[in-house]
């Protein structure tokens, strides 16, 4: 954790007079570890009574107040929560800071603070909650002695535009000291601040915030890499006797930062007097990047035209609300990057350990003024402005500020950023087209009149592909990103959003989204990941495949493209991977057979290649071929998955090495057709030809009712058995979509099911109208119950479900999953990812766990979705609208067409892997079949 680490007091410094800055911790310095001090709340849980809180907190998640969701003016009439709450609390001062400037520090209160030291007023109210601020508590306290804390915190500001900008909003709203709090002491004559602009050639212009300073005084600059490996010098520049200068100093051979080569310096300042003795010493990590927007072009860092990869992403934890850790931060990051990731935006600015570690792992940032969609009066504006960019400035992540969002923007304050900010790094107003950057919300893929497409603005929406539940996120991105990277003037986006903000309540110990409002994220509360961070992992990935099918003809050539911004692909690796995946046949294990090393061409950003593996012997054998990237610094990239074989070769090779000699039965017995062999039985209705009962040795198995057709007409017209070797037949003709069905039951007890569709362009009886005219769902179904079903093992795509416009992040294996409900973004309480339920991908077989009755069905056909029984609706949904596309009738289903999953956009403003598919016959045709095996023996 070092690496993360910035320190929050100046280290030792060599000198005589040499004075350090010192901290002292009056709470905690967050979620996990805190201090207990005494807490007065005025209403709600544990009110109107003296009690003990830990700090820093939200009072809500320590049992205080009533918790409100900053969408509660909705509902007419609703009044927000407006408790206010009392810290007092003793700590000790050291004798030796009486001759020290003494202040008190606040990263965060929400939201008006009043502050007291020994009883006295230390300054003005702040208001504002995402803001640190201090005072100058020197005068105030008893050194050597007790002192005694006091702050009064009103939840509900008095200003109303504070509570405009920050509380009607899309978030919990919770009240209290939620982020650390601290002494800090240094010597009279101190280095207050800096605010720095390290650009890529090496320059460093350092603007200076002395106090107490006199002439004669001069500054040691001195710069090392995080990493230990470079010592850059030290260079002394003569100072001025005023409190704000700037000093200009160039630097040679430094290491640029990106999001790629996150590099680092710790910048050290030592304050020497005119007798060159240190007089104070600040540190602070930097990192020399320059960073450019140019109009009609795009983002430039480091003269390189930067694509932003990005999610929007709430200071939130379960437990803590707003109160985070360090750990949480480097946990939050971590999982970006692993999505491929190297962006994030908020509504308001974060902790500052979290842009510490977008600065150590490389993440670019994009640091916002509060303002959901109101903004804050000029007054309290400005002074927020100047507390948020004098706390962020130097982080090499900040690529760019944003002034509020959705119209909480005050125009007035636009200017006053590159006057608080040496690098003049750009300001956007997110959601809107302006100052050169066009930041629409939750665009159609199909962006819209003069924009992007036909536009001439830059194009970066800050918002896109909401995620609420199941939706958007992954869900549509390939289309997207395709469509917008294809645009010079697209420079990237950020999807809506990262974690579902669920709070433990205290009141009633549960998980609340507040409905529909807070589940919008791609990590459940908490961090469990669902479908769409793996298909954003891949979609986003820094190396991309050109479709490719393995089949007796591939010499192990890929084409690939590096869509790195910085890397040459030289510099990552990659190896593959074989294995065998044999069906239940054949003992359902899979094991590795072979592993070795690809050979990446040398590709710079944005160029296409070939990587190439030299196939080792019994290659074809294999069934499954993944590949997996590393980055320079040996981190997964991405795994991609390919089978070696289609599904009818790969059932052969496993059914082709049982042998059979004993003969299946028929008979016709009640209006039923009854074919059986080896124990097993099947029924079907000789008036409709339709599955109604399975038997195993007596015991009924109840998968029937079908094939019901979906998507498509058909009739029954006639059936007849036969016999075919030792097999049994049942043959079912029909008018309509479906010419025939042929029913198999093998010697050995295999029932299997062979459907011609679509091989003839008129359906007998329905004209041309035999088929859906939009079709999302199309296949044949039947009936099991869901409660006999306990697990699922199956070879094919997974773990995750699929929707159509889902299909990336899902690879080719064996998986298993236990029986789950789990209803995407609601039931937090029971809330297991990947969901059972579903449409799954590439099925070659799947055996379907019971306690009483297990079964296994093959498939001899390319690309058939599983559907696996009905996921339930979130019962919150917003206006009771559904999520999901309607499932086909029955509960489990062989498909050859899905439905997408929309985002906030609807179907038709998506991609066009998201629109339903159309059919269109000719005559001649062959037609396609789908032909599947079912086995009900005993396991």
């Amino acid at each position: 954790m070092n690496y993360f680490f910035i320190t929050l007091c100046c280290v030792f410094a060599l000198g005589i007079n040499a004075q350090n800055t010192e901290v002292r911790y009056l709470s905690g310095t967050g979620l996990g570890h805190t201090k207990t001090w005494d807490f007065y709340c005025s209403a709600g849980m544990n009110s109107a009574k003296w009690s003990k809180i830990e700090v820093p907190s939200v009072w809500e998640q320590q049992g205080f107040g009533a918790y409100t969701y900053g969408r509660f003016y909705l509902v007419k009439g609703t009044q927000p929560s407006d408790e206010n709450g009392l810290y007092r609390y003793k700590f000790n001062v050291p004798a030796d800071w009486k001759d020290k400037e003494v202040s008190i520090v606040f990263e965060g209160v929400m939201t008006d603070a009043e502050v007291k030291i020994n009883r006295t007023l230390a300054g003005e109210i702040h208001q504002g909650a995402f803001y640190r601020f201090s005072y100058d508590i020197t005068d105030k306290l008893k050194y050597g002695k007790k002192n005694e804390l006091e702050v009064k915190v009103w939840k509900e500001s008095a200003r109303r535009s504070v509570n405009a900008a920050e509380r009607r909003a899309d978030w919990w709203l919770f009240g209290g000291i939620y982020r650390p709090v601290y002494l800090k002491a240094v010597p009279k004559t101190h280095i207050e601040r800096i605010a720095v602009n390290a650009t890529a050639d090496g320059k460093l212009s350092t603007d200076l915030y002395a106090k107490n300073l006199p002439e004669g005084f001069s500054l040691a600059t001195s710069l090392r890499s995080v990493d230990g490996k470079q010592n850059l010098g030290k260079q002394v520049n003569t100072l001025h006797g005023k409190d704000v200068q700037t000093i200009s100093t160039s630097w040679q051979n430094v290491r640029n930062w990106d999001c790629e080569h996150p590099n680092l310096y710790t910048l050290r300042l030592e304050l020497l007097n005119p007798q060159k003795q240190i007089v104070h010493v600040h540190e602070e990590r930097i990192g020399f990047r320059t960073i450019e927007f140019r109009p009609k072009d795009g983002i430039y860092l480091n003269d390189t035209k930067i694509i932003l990869r990005g999610t929007n992403r709430h200071c939130f934890h379960p437990e803590g609300g707003r109160t985070t850790n360090k750990e949480l931060s480097v946990q939050d990051a971590l999982l970006i990057k692993k999505m491929n990731m190297n962006a994030v935006r908020s509504h308001y600015p974060p902790d500052k350990h979290f842009l510490d570690v977008c600065d150590s792992l490389g993440l670019f940032y994009l640091d916002e003024l509060a303002g959901w969609q109101n903004s804050y009066d000029a007054e309290v504006g400005q002074k927020l402005l100047a507390e948020m960019i004098a706390h962020d400035v130097n982080h090499p992540c900040i690529f760019m500020w944003s002034n509020g969002n959705e119209g909480g923007w005050n125009t007035a304050l636009d200017s006053l950023f590159a006057a608080y900010d040496p690098q003049k790094r750009h300001v956007i107003h997110p959601w809107a087209d302006f100052n050169g950057l066009d930041t629409h919300h939750y665009p159609a893929y199909q962006t819209g009149t003069y924009r992007l497409a036909n536009g001439y603005n830059v194009f970066m929406p800050t918002e896109f592909l909401h995620g609420l539940y199941d939706r958007g996120h992954g869900a549509g991105l390939d289309d997207f990103w395709s469509n917008y990277t294809s645009s010079p003037l697209f420079a990237g986006g950020f999807l809506w959003a990262y974690v579902d903000e669920a709070v433990k309540r205290t009141d009633t110990g549960k998980l609340d989204s507040d409905g529909p409002n807070g589940p919008d994220g791609i990590v459940g509360p908490w961090r469990e990941e669902e479908g769409s961070f793996y298909t954003v992992r891949e979609v986003w990935a820094p190396i991309q495949f050109k479709n490719l099918y393995i089949t007796p003809s591939f010499k192990g050539d890929f084409m690939v493209s590096n869509t790195h911004l910085f890397t040459n692909l030289k510099a990552c690796r990659m190896k593959y991977r074989l294995y065998q995946t044999p069906s239940p046949l054949l003992g359902a294990k899979q094991t590795l057979t072979a592993e070795g090393t690809v050979a990446l061409p040398t590709l710079n950003p944005g160029e296409t290649g070939v990587a190439h593996m030299e196939l080792p012997p019994h290659f074809f054998q294999a069934d499954v071929l993944e590949l997996e990237a590393y980055d320079q610094q040996g981190k997964s990239l991405c795994n991609w998955t390919w089978p070696v074989k289609y599904a009818k070769e790969y059932f052969e090779t496993q059914r082709g090495k049982v042998g059979v000699s004993s003969k299946a039965g028929m008979a016709s017995i009640g209006g039923k057709v009854v074919l059986s062999a080896g124990g097993v039985s099947a029924a079907f209705d000789s008036q409709e030809g339709t599955l109604t009962e399975i038997k195993r040795n007596e015991q009924v198995i109840p998968l029937n009712n079908g094939p019901i057709p979906v998507g498509m007409k058909v009739r029954f017209k006639e059936g007849y058995t036969c016999m075919e070797g030792n097999d049994a037949l049942y043959v079912v003709k029909y008018l309509g979509a479906i010419d025939s069905i042929v029913w198999r039951m093998t010697g050995d007890g295999l029932l299997g099911m062979d459907a011609v569709i679509f091989n003839r362009p008129t359906g007998g009886g329905f004209g041309e109208a035999f088929f859906d005219k939009e079709v999302y769902n199309f296949g044949l179904s039947f009936s099991f119950p869901e409660e006999e079903v306990k697990a699922m093992r199956w070879m094919g795509r997974g773990p995750y479900r699929v929707w159509k416009n889902r299909i990336k992040g899902t690879n080719y294996g064996i998986w298993e999953k236990a029986y789950n409900n789990t209803i995407t973004g609601e039931n937090f309480e029971n809330l297991v990812y990947p969901e059972f339920k579903g449409y799954h991908a590439n099925m070659y077989w799947a055996t379907l766990e019971s306690d009483r009755v297990p079964f296994t069905v093959y498939s001899e056909s390319d690309g058939l979705f599983f559907r696996v029984f009905t996921p339930e609706e979130p019962v919150q949904r917003r206006n009771g609208e559904n999520t999901m596309r309607e499932f086909p009738s029955g509960d489990i289903s062989f498909l050859y067409d899905i439905p997408a999953m929309r985002s906030g956009k609807s179907i038709p403003e998506l991609g066009p892997k998201s629109q339903p598919s159309t059919i269109r016959l000719k005559k001649g045709d062959d037609g396609f079949r789908m032909k599947l095996w079912f086995d009900f023996r005993q396991p």
